[in-house]
């Protein structure tokens, strides 16, 4: 089961009472105080593990606790430390107040590791209380009580290049023929109903991390399907590709206008990252009529075709766009940096689209 919201409280250990006991030997007449400290409670830390994908473990372990601090005992013996909490999650997680809604820890690096909440400290024993009035201290410290702290847990998942479409225009089947990614796919909407990553090697040494969400109809921002459960997903990817279905009943405008709008509802940062569409099932429909509609679709967005696509191979018969790929700091944010038509089932375009996906990326890190 893949959870992305969760709920949980977490409390540090308590400090350990210190110790009230006196010395008692033989041959030893007037024994002092020699009750040890408690001992430290445990604290609680986040640990970040690459290999953990879900925050489905804390579905029925809700309230984590770090061990108590031990009592100090004879002898000034000091109490046992409290065993430390360690909080496994993947990258990409944020520990956010419960109730302020504030961020308190953005995790996004593999190992690491951030003190959450400190344990308690052990209580002194007596011994520490002896003075030459006092010889015979008959208290000590209770151990200080660890914090307690209800925490929301949200998971948005790290990729370079984030999937962005209405249900059933080929998302998945993208990601599964570019990526090692193995995610269902099936002739009806909302196959996909959990995020899915995919790891896309262009060569031996240059790679990038696709992120596949479910599919976004008009309203998601507002709730409706699937999609605001899962937009969060595509907040930290670097790289949007729009999937445009030129099959679809909907014609290509109208799918890019509610895809946009919705994404822009969601977050105006989101909708700012720069981005490349991909006209996808490109062989569902004849080569005249995609022609026509890739063309129309073009002008339609004030571009015109052209042959800056040969640098990535595009295919020159059908009308692409693409922007100067020369010099990556004159590529204008508010267009795409691409446009292509593709199939993943006969496989037009999919060489020259991974490539230039890399080539985006790329531009944003220079």
């Amino acid at each position: 089961m893949f959870i992305d919201n969760v709920k949980i409280t977490l409390s540090s250990g308590n400090g350990g009472p210190g110790c009230v006991s006196y010395r008692r030997e033989k041959h030893v007449i007037k024994g002092g105080p020699d009750g040890g400290d408690g001992g430290k409670g445990g604290n609680v830390y986040f640990k970040v593990d690459k290999n953990t994908h879900t925050l489905s473990h804390f579905r029925n372990n809700q309230h984590l606790k770090a061990k108590n601090g031990q009592p100090g005992m004879a002898r000034k013996c000091y109490g046992k430390y409290g065993e430390d909490l360690e909080v496994i999650v993947p990258p990409g997680t944020q520990v956010i107040d419960a109730s302020s809604g504030d961020v308190l820890l953005d995790l996004v690096e593999d190992g690491q590791k951030v003190l959450f909440l400190e344990g308690g400290k052990g209580g002194l024993g007596n011994t520490h209380f002896k003075s030459s009035t006092n010889q015979r201290p008959n208290y000590a410290q209770p151990g200080i009580k660890g914090e307690t702290k209800e925490v929301r847990l949200e998971l948005k998942l790290i990729a370079d290049v984030g999937l962005v479409g209405f249900p059933n225009v080929g998302k998945s089947t993208l990601i599964s023929v570019l990526s090692n990614a193995e995610p269902e796919i099936a002739n009806y909407e909302f196959t996909t109903l959990t995020p899915k990553l995919g790891v896309v090697e262009t060569d031996s040494y240059e790679s990038y991390v696709m992120a596949d969400i479910p599919g976004i109809i008009e309203g998601a921002s507002d709730g409706k399907g699937l999609g605001i459960e899962f937009l969060r997903h595509i907040e930290r990817t670097k790289f949007l590709l729009f999937m445009i279905d030129v099959a679809n009943y909907r014609d290509l405008k109208e799918q890019y206008e509610a895809l946009r709008s919705e994404i822009k509802k969601f977050s105006q940062e989101l909708s700012q990252r720069r981005f490349a569409i991909a006209l996808t099932r490109s062989d569902a429909i004849s080569f005249e009529e995609l022609n026509k509609k890739s063309e129309e679709f073009i002008k339609m967005l004030g571009l015109e075709p052209n042959s800056y696509g040969k640098a990535f191979n595009f295919e020159s018969d059908i009308p692409s766009y693409c922007q100067n790929v020369e010099g990556f700091e004159d590529i204008d944010k508010t267009l795409p940096y691409f446009i292509l038509p593709i199939s993943s089932i006969s496989r037009k375009n999919l060489e020259p689209i991974k490539y230039a996906l890399l080539s985006g990326i790329k531009a944003i890190e220079d």
